[in-house]
């Protein structure tokens, strides 16, 4: 088991260093958006704004202004504890259709969204917070389940999907406990449907430097021992979510190294028993001019059975490299991507979105052996008077997917997306954001070789202290 895990820190390493060298040879300060983060927030078309899943994880959270601030005021001769307390707000109702390769269809529409209060420093060192979410049926016919909007049966449900105590031992370091949320590449919240993923678990992150241009360092890691899923009100251990029949959590740490406009760090999860996934990232961004912006970025996963081998019953090892590029220029953005997988198996992700830069709005294209090529344009309509309304159009193509048990081909498969939102940042409607997305999915073999998946997402976000 030790051997395992370290053949795999080492496998990590290699790619992070391979991925630094690499970004050294081409010629910033935050990454590329991939499609599952772009799924939890508005999309921007400048590179130099793009945050990639290894970036965000260790973040802190920037509070935003409440809405009465003549509250704020009346609070201001109070201890810091309640002074600086936060209630934030997000009310959001989400329309999702799929039809099938099978010919059955997942249909949903539901509203609902989640309340969230967090306390401010006492002492100066602790705090608390908690956050609860709520999904309700607007409309759920019996026979179209299995959009994760709701429970299955199509039932509304509510959650106190965050819990949470938080010692800040100085600045900038800080150790959460109990329920939380994450946003790591790997276990992450994943809030693409009605409500996210969160956690339970025991956690530590810091941040040194990266302030005025200087080289920033930022870590954290610890162990999360249980997961509550999208549309669930329970809380189940780590390995018996991803389908192992044992209760064990996951141990993980990482750090992400910036300077100037070089990026590169790497995390580990390892789950006894079950999974150890390493995940290395690197990327550089270069402003050509005042509007021309490139970007570069690399990515590794490692992902191999440990111990018992309980997930699948046999012991078995696969990775993943991706390779991205990016050119902004006045409003639009030009992205190409490409991953390609090993065989030993189709890559898991249990807890969180997929990172891989070829995941998109159905399909992650992460399976055995499977190359993608992905190509996407996106536009800002901002300088016509459109503020925050942006569009983007992207193309993903996957071809030599095996299946891992028998090594028989399995057929290719191409997605196409369509996506059209508005975020404004100043106004009236400065908190509202709808966003409409289409998808088609098509398979060159079978009967029904088209999958179509249509979204309505409304979010209205907003502080009410």
């Amino acid at each position: 088991m030790a051997r395992r895990l370290s053949i795999s820190m080492a496998v990590v390493l290699l790619a992070a260093g391979m991925s630094f060298m690499i970004m050294l040879s081409g010629a910033g300060t935050l990454a590329l958006a991939h499609e599952a983060v772009s799924q939890e927030v508005p999309m921007t078309t400048n590179v130099e704004e793009r945050v990639s899943p290894i970036e965000r994880s260790f973040l802190e959270q920037i509070p935003r202004p409440g809405l009465f601030p003549q509250l704020k005021e009346a609070l201001k001769e109070r201890d810091p504890f309640f002074r600086d307390t936060k209630l934030d707000v997000n009310l959001r109702t989400y329309s999702f259709y799929r039809d099938k390769y099978d010919e059955s269809v997942s249909e949903a529409w539901a509203i609902g969204g989640a309340l969230a209060y967090r306390s401010g420093w006492f002492l100066n060192h602790f705090g608390i917070g908690a956050v609860g979410y709520l999904s309700e049926p607007l409309y759920g016919p019996d026979d179209r389940d299995g959009t994760l909007l709701l429970k299955p049966g199509q039932k509304g449900y509510a959650v106190l999907g965050q819990l949470y105590g938080r010692v800040k031992l100085i600045q900038d370091h800080f150790i959460n406990l109990y329920r939380y949320e994450y946003k790591t590449p790997y276990i992450n919240k994943d809030d693409s449907r009605m409500t996210p993923k969160t956690f339970e678990g025991y956690t530590f992150q810091g941040a040194s430097g990266g302030k005025d241009g200087a080289p920033g360092f930022r870590y954290g890691g610890g162990y999360i021992t249980k997961i509550k899923e999208k549309n669930s009100e329970d809380f189940v251990w780590m390995s018996r979510d991803a389908g192992a029949p044992l209760d064990n959590g996951v141990w993980f740490g990482g750090a992400n190294f910036s300077m100037g406009r070089l990026s590169l760090g790497a995390i580990n999860y390892y789950c006894e028993d079950v999974l150890n996934i390493g995940y290395a990232e690197a990327k550089y961004t270069w402003p050509v001019t005042r509007e021309l912006g490139l970007l570069f970025a690399a990515q590794f996963t490692d992902q191999r059975s440990v111990g018992d081998d309980l997930l699948k019953g046999y012991s078995f090892s696969v990775n993943q490299v991706g390779l991205k590029t990016e050119i902004s220029y006045r409003g639009a953005l030009f992205s190409l991507a490409f991953t390609m997988a090993s065989s030993g198996a189709d890559l898991q992700n249990p807890w969180s979105s997929y990172p891989g830069y070829t995941g998109v709005q159905v399909k992650d294209f992460n399976r055995a052996k499977e190359k993608a090529l992905l190509v996407k344009a996106a536009y800002d309509f901002t300088r016509f008077g459109l503020e925050g309304v942006t569009a983007y159009a992207l193309y993903v193509h996957g071809w030599d997917r095996i299946n891992p048990s028998t090594g028989q081909d399995v057929p290719n498969e191409n997605e196409l997306d369509l996506d059209l939102q508005w975020k404004p940042k100043s106004g009236f409607f400065k908190d509202f954001w709808p966003r409409f997305r289409y998808a088609v999915l098509r398979q060159n073999e079978g009967a029904k070789n088209y999958i179509h998946d249509f979204r309505i997402i409304l979010n209205y976000d907003f502080s009410l202290l």
